[in-house]
């Protein structure tokens, strides 16, 4: 184990994170050791990680000190940061400062920052076409994470922006999977109207970002983009009637609508799905299929993934 390149995994007990730490550890010949960065390693995650053998170092990211210990002597950083624990774009930017400076003074050779399109570079705050939040921000889990993209860059860190896609998860866990209506059918809802969503599995993200780890120097400055499949909401609607045995609508409302909905985010995700929705083409584009693939040939698309996890999004 002390021979190998430590990868030192930001989140690890996470849905990114702890892809990539499944993905090194699944791989018997590799030239790299995962070393799981939590906050909590008690907890039952952590723990689980642990006990299958993976080194798992407590870290904080508002602490930076914790942060440059936890990194010493690592070759590899990935980081990630989760805007829905606090809602705070501020936050994430000052949390991915401290993981940039942690890489910089541990020497890091290769650092990947999960990261996404700052919209206001197409919507500016005074347009009025979606709703400014906060005074600062139209979409803000996507706007603080590309703000956030000079912490590495400006330090000249050797970064790849791994720029991620909706994942399907959220249907498991944020309440985005089918709902069933007063007449009794089961329906999706979102501002999407036609357009595509570029959109995976969270697990093909570790894979992938362990890929770009394993081509060394290839994408180090440089943005590489990703994406299970570009699926519209009428087709996640016939993906899941196929896998659930029943049929589900898609209600494609508008973002208006969406942002009303009052449940915390909701307007954050409304101006997010509109986003999608009318830059379908800078959204998709660069999430190429095919180069995706070729880093993670067990890349899933919604089929794929609904045959393994239909049962886990919760259908009443």
């Amino acid at each position: 184990m002390s021979e190998k390149k430590v990868i030192a995994v930001v989140g690890a007990t996470g849905a990114q994170g702890g892809g990539l730490v499944r993905a090194i550890a699944a791989d018997d010949s590799s030239e790299f050791a995962a070393r799981a960065i939590t906050r909590d390693p008690g907890s039952e995650k952590g723990q689980a990680l642990a006990d299958s053998g993976v080194d798992v170092v407590q870290a904080d990211l508002d602490d930076r000190a914790s942060l440059e210990r936890a990194f010493a002597g690592a070759h590899g950083v990935f980081g990630v940061t989760n805007f829905w624990e606090h809602f705070s774009p501020d936050k994430e930017i000052e949390q991915a400062g401290n993981i940039a400076e942690a890489a910089r003074a541990a020497g890091a050779k290769h650092v990947i920052w999960s990261t996404l399109e700052d919209v206001r570079e197409w919507v500016p705050l005074d347009d009025d076409r979606m709703p400014t939040l906060n005074e600062r921000w139209k979409v803000p889990h996507f706007d603080g994470k590309g703000e956030a993209d000079k912490e590495f860059t400006g330090r000249g860190l050797p970064v790849t922006l791994l720029r991620t896609s909706f994942y399907w998860e959220n249907m498991i866990y944020f309440g985005m999977g089918p709902q069933r209506g007063e007449d009794g059918v089961l329906a999706i809802t979102f501002p999407l109207g036609d357009s595509r969503l570029a959109s995976m599995a969270a697990e093909d993200i570790g894979k992938t970002a362990y890929a770009i780890f394993k081509a060394g120097d290839e994408y180090i400055g440089k943005t590489v983009s990703i994406a299970g499949e570009h699926v519209t909401g009428a087709g996640m609607a016939a993906s899941l009637s196929k896998a659930l045995g029943e049929e589900v609508r898609y209600n494609a409302v508008t973002p208006d609508a969406y942002r009303g909905f009052g449940f915390p985010g909701a307007d954050d995700l409304g101006n997010m799905f509109q986003m999608n929705a009318e830059f379908e083409a800078e959204c998709c584009g660069p999430r190429d299929l095919e180069a995706t693939r070729r880093l993670n040939p067990e890349l899933k698309n919604f089929d794929m993934w609904l045959a393994e996890n239909k049962s886990r999004i919760p259908v009443e």
